[in-house]
């Protein structure tokens, strides 16, 4: 276990995650998992929500489902990248085959459904504490390093 209290996460204290999924349960169950360790939640329900909170909040991670109504996942991870490139996010999801597309993307890492909670805690401490450098290195293709975590096939309840 990271020896830092809940509220030193990364340099700064709390963090700003944006938590977008359009199950409901999915985003309180996770959001509660991620706001017990310290951290501020924003929820968006789609993509297009996921841009306009991005667009008005300074977000330190994104947790992206990529099957969603009204703008896909992929279309959004391209958006919030753009308009900022050093962005950390994690990429959630059910679909299967993601991980050369995560790769080539440059993500942070790729979650697979149901969810080890206390994977998906250790990973959001790793790329919150992860150096602009090695960021650079894998948005460039410089570095192949992708936290990844397969499904389990166990189902995830709280």
């Amino acid at each position: 276990m990271n020896s830092k209290s809940k509220n030193e996460q990364g340099s700064g204290g709390p963090k700003t995650l944006l938590l977008v999924d359009d199950d409901a349960s999915a985003r309180q169950m996770i959001g509660r998992v991620l706001a017990d360790e310290g951290h501020h939640i924003l929820y968006a329900a789609n993509g297009a929500e996921a841009l306009e909170l991005a667009a008005t909040n300074a977000i330190d991670l994104v947790l992206l489902d990529l099957n969603m109504p009204v703008k896909g996942g992929w279309d959004t991870f391209e958006q919030l990248t753009a308009n900022n490139p050093l962005l950390a996010v994690i990429i959630i999801t059910a679909r299967p085959n993601q991980l050369f597309t995560s790769l080539a993307a440059g993500v942070g890492a790729l979650l697979e459904k149901p969810l080890d909670f206390q994977k998906l805690l250790e990973t959001v401490r790793s790329l919150l504490d992860e150096s602009t450098d090695l960021r650079l290195k894998r948005l460039t293709g410089n570095h192949a390093d992708l936290y990844y975590l397969p499904s389990t096939g166990k189902e995830s309840r709280e």
